[in-house]
């Protein structure tokens, strides 16, 4: 912003009304990020007097990027997991249905095509109750 009411840095639009432009400021004027929750709002016409910033996002260092990565994945099969011990029953059916679908053929002769359609609806059994939607 070139305004001296706001301080310099990337502001990224939130919001818009009428004539009016919400803004919150993501990065500082070097173009590091910030969490500062800072919120501004100005004038359509003062918006497009500013020039447009490059994403604040792209100059996270290689390693955060990693270790954000590491920690979504292991927070995602956590809740995923804990979705799966709410709901015992159909956790359960649904193993056993890709389990059967695995070493089925060695306990009962299933044709093949069973075997599959065992292992992908259990499998789709799973996916949905680890979503969370069941």
């Amino acid at each position: 912003m070139t305004d001296l009411d706001h301080p310099d840095g990337v502001y990224r639009v939130v919001g818009t009304d009428d004539g009016t432009v919400t803004l919150l400021r993501v990065a500082d004027a070097d173009g590091q990020r910030v969490n500062s929750g800072e919120i501004v709002t100005v004038r359509s016409d003062e918006l497009a007097e500013c020039p447009e910033a490059k994403n604040p996002d792209g100059n996270r260092p290689l390693g955060e990027k990693v270790t954000s990565n590491l920690m979504m994945t292991f927070w995602s099969l956590r809740a995923f997991a804990q979705q799966l011990v709410v709901h015992p029953i159909p956790s359960v059916l649904a193993v056993a249905l890709v389990a059967i679908g695995v070493v089925g053929e060695e306990f009962v002769q299933l044709p093949s095509a069973a075997q599959s359609a065992l292992i992908l609806g259990g499998s789709l059994g799973l996916a949905y109750i680890g979503s969370g939607r069941l």
